[in-house]
């Protein structure tokens, strides 16, 4: 299906329905449609997805989704390849929803579920054993092997570990596998930038990821040629993936709104773009109107009352992220590096991307998901001390303080791109919000926020649609 035919299907659905059945169902009609295509096709440039909040669909920009590129192909010892872990259907990422599917109906066999991440730990792990894999099965988390930089300004002890997988010289954290889609606008490459190189650019560094994801995650034998290593890095940097159809609001791009894969690949973006910090290369100001998708439909009418007022909700969502004044406090990268203890900011502080949501420039930060308050039983728990001060922390995952070594870098993770969150579920890089509703919640007790439950989830309502 090309785009001509995705926007065609969408307006003469619509003029139907204003004679016959509603605009309301008109919208499901097309999201059942479109859900309905086959995901193997080789002539269309949209695959669309269905997901607990409607349709979600991917476009390319290459022109054809080509399913021959080895990004489909195991390149390892292991029968995985990079679509084990990063799912058409699930955001190309995964759900736990999706893994706990793919256990059953494999019995545990998919190449998903190998011990040397899938496990919580590879020993004694035997395929099957659901208890063995739980972290994968219940999150949807991978097990990352972290040994402890020679030049940490640390040192490590493990306070608790249920999977009896860590020692202070190399412990296990568990994180969820980000999306190999919409990687125009990355500023870093994995939760803690390991995959980012100083001089490099990010399609370097997705190359790079692409050899050492096969030999890590496959265990290939050897790292894959230069030219295998690059189609994959440009199969995924063409696939642009966004929320096209919400149950109760129905088609997304409808009515002169923005949401949609096809409007996200016209997205403009440069490194630093719309910085909140100053870092925007053209030096224009911050602006905190960062998404734009829906603000044609703030004073629709059009639809049933129900697609109105899910419409409504949205709209408000919207508005909430880009104005709601948040009292951003402790987060450090943030409120250390300007020196200002209190940031009277927006979502759009540390989402700054126009109409996408991550931060423009390579700023990690810690939020607090990895407090030993917030620490649940099937996390770790380290306490990391202070080689200088003897000062101690306690942490669930040190973050990108095992990748640089430094004592600041605690807890740090970037912001993931915001878009298709629908389809992957849960959230935050350990799986601790298990819906975006829960993500909202985190938000609105960290920062004391003081949200109603109408805000809540209207803020949900507008995360869900995009």
């Amino acid at each position: 299906m090309t785009v001509v035919q995705f926007r065609w299907l969408a307006r003469a659905s619509q003029r139907k329905s204003t004679r016959k059945i509603g605009l309301k169902c008109a919208a499901m009609a097309v999201g059942l449609m479109v859900a309905q295509l086959t995901l193997t096709a080789q002539d269309r440039n949209i695959l669309p997805a269905k997901n607990p909040s409607g349709v979600a669909a991917t476009m390319t920009t290459s022109g054809t989704f080509d399913f021959n590129n080895p990004f489909f192909k195991s390149l390892g010892t292991n029968g995985r390849a990079c679509v084990t872990c990063h799912q058409p259907t699930e955001g190309w990422g995964v759900s736990a929803a999706g893994v706990q599917q793919r256990f059953k109906q494999s019995k545990g066999t998919d190449p998903i579920f190998r011990p040397v991440d899938g496990a919580n730990c590879p020993t004694n792990a035997r395929p099957g054993d659901a208890a063995a894999f739980s972290q994968l099965l219940n999150k949807g988390l991978l097990r990352i092997d972290m040994p402890l930089p020679g030049s940490a300004e640390f040192s490590i002890q493990v306070a608790a570990d249920p999977y009896n997988c860590s020692k202070p010289t190399d412990i296990s954290v568990y994180r969820r596998p980000l999306p190999a889609t919409n990687l125009k606008f990355l500023s870093a490459v994995m939760w803690d930038g390991r995959e980012t190189a100083p001089g490099k650019s990010i399609a370097d560094d997705l190359t790079q990821q692409a050899i050492d994801a096969t030999l890590g995650h496959a265990q290939a034998a050897a790292a894959p040629d230069a030219a295998t290593a690059q189609a994959i890095r440009d199969f995924e940097i063409n696939l642009f993936t966004a929320q096209v159809l919400d149950k109760r609001a129905g088609i997304l791009f409808a009515d002169g709104a923005n949401g949609g894969p096809i409007a996200l690949s016209q997205q403009a973006f440069f490194l630093g773009i719309n910085d909140p910090l100053g870092g925007n290369p053209t030096g224009a100001a911050f602006d905190q109107n960062v998404f734009s998708l829906f603000s044609s439909w703030a004073n629709s009418r059009k639809g049933n009352r129900d697609e109105q007022e899910a419409r409504a909700s949205i709209v408000r969502g919207e508005q909430l992220f880009n104005t709601m004044v948040i009292p951003i406090s402790g987060v450090a990268g943030l409120n250390d590096a300007t020196g200002q203890p209190v940031i009277m900011g927006t979502c759009g502080t540390c989402h700054n991307t126009p109409n996408v949501g991550d931060h423009s420039l390579s700023v990690p930060l810690n939020i607090g998901v990895t407090d030993a308050s917030r620490r649940t039983p099937d996390q770790p728990l380290f306490t990391l001390i202070n080689n200088s001060t003897g000062e101690r922390v306690q942490t669930t995952d040190p973050g990108r303080a095992m990748i640089s070594g430094k004592w600041s870098d605690i807890g740090k993770f970037k912001g993931p791109v915001l878009r298709g969150l629908a389809a992957r579920a849960p959230y935050f890089h350990n799986g601790s919000a298990a819906t975006l509703l829960d993500v909202v919640n985190f938000y609105n007790d960290r920062f004391s926020i003081g949200m109603s439950e109408q805000q809540k989830e209207d803020l949900a309502a507008f995360l869900r649609s995009l």
